[in-house]
C-alpha cells in the first residue's frame, strides 16, 4: 500500500491529499505530528531535509507536491489532475505555480514572521508579503471571472494547489469583498468534498496557527 507522510494542518499536505481523495487511492497515513514521534524519523530516512508531504510506493519515495500528484496520475489515470493535452497541461501547471509561489509562499512569509515572535518581527517582510497578496488577489479575481475551477479543464492540479493556499491566505490577509470572483472560487473550493474533508481533518489542530485561527471556515 502507498504510504503517505504529512500533517493534517499543513497546506502542502492538503495539496497532495486532495489529489489522493479525488482518485480514491487507499494509503497508509503516517501523521508527522509530535504526538506520533516515530513518523518523522521514518520520513527523514527517505528525505533528510524532512519536508512533507512525502509518499512511498513500492519502496520508492516521491516528494514535492506537484511531482507527487503527477505520479498519482500515472498510478490512477482518472480523474486526471494534469490533462493529457499539452496546452491544457501547460495552463494547469501555470496556475499550480501561481498558487504555490504567489499565494502560498507569500502567506507563509507572514506566518513565519509570527513564529519568530516579537523579537524577530520584520515589518518590511510582513508588509511586503501582504502587498504581494493584494496584487495577486486582484489578478486572480480577473482570471476567475468565468466561475468554475481555476482552469477550463475541470478540477485539476491547479485546484489542489489553490484550495490550501487560498484557505490560509485569507486567514493571513483577508480577501476583500470587492474580489467577488476570487471569494466565490474559494467558497466553491471549500464546499468541494475532497477539500472539505481536509478542512475537517485539520480542525483539531487550529490552535497551531501562530496568528490565531479566525472563527470562520
Amino acid at each position: 500500500m502507498l504510504i503517505f507522510y504529512g500533517h493534517p494542518f499543513s497546506s502542502y499536505t492538503w495539496k497532495a491529499l486532495i489529489a489522493l481523495y479525488e482518485k480514491d487511492i487507499a494509503f497508509d497515513y503516517r501523521n508527522v505530528d509530535p504526538a506520533v514521534p516515530d513518523h518523522m524519523p521514518e520520513l527523514r530516512a527517505h528525505w533528510p531535509v524532512g519536508q512533507f508531504p512525502l509518499i512511498v510506493h513500492d519502496g520508492v519515495p516521491y516528494f514535492e507536491t506537484s511531482i507527487i500528484i503527477e505520479y498519482l496520475d500515472r498510478l490512477i489515470p482518472e480523474p486526471r489532475m494534469i490533462p493529457a493535452d499539452p496546452d491544457a497541461a501547460l495552463k494547469v501547471r501555470f496556475f499550480d505555480r501561481i498558487f504555490d509561489h504567489h499565494v502560498m509562499a507569500q502567506g507563509q512569509h507572514v506566518v513565519n514572521d509570527a513564529i519568530r515572535g516579537p523579537d524577530g518581527h520584520v515589518p518590511s517582510i510582513v508588509d511586503g508579503a501582504k502587498a504581494k497578496l493584494e496584487t495577486i488577489y486582484a489578478w486572480l479575481d480577473k482570471e476567475l471571472a468565468g466561475g468554475g475551477w481555476a482552469t477550463p479543464h475541470g478540477f485539476t492540479l491547479a485546484d489542489c494547489a489553490s484550495a490550501p493556499s487560498l484557505f490560509y491566505a485569507d486567514w493571513v490577509h483577508r480577501i476583500d469583498e470587492k474580489y467577488e470572483n476570487l471569494r466565490g472560487y474559494r467558497a466553491r473550493l471549500l464546499a468541494h468534498p475532497s477539500v472539505s474533508r481536509c478542512v475537517e481533518e485539520a480542525r483539531p489542530y487550529r490552535a497551531y496557527f501562530p496568528l490565531g485561527a479566525p472563527d470562520r471556515d
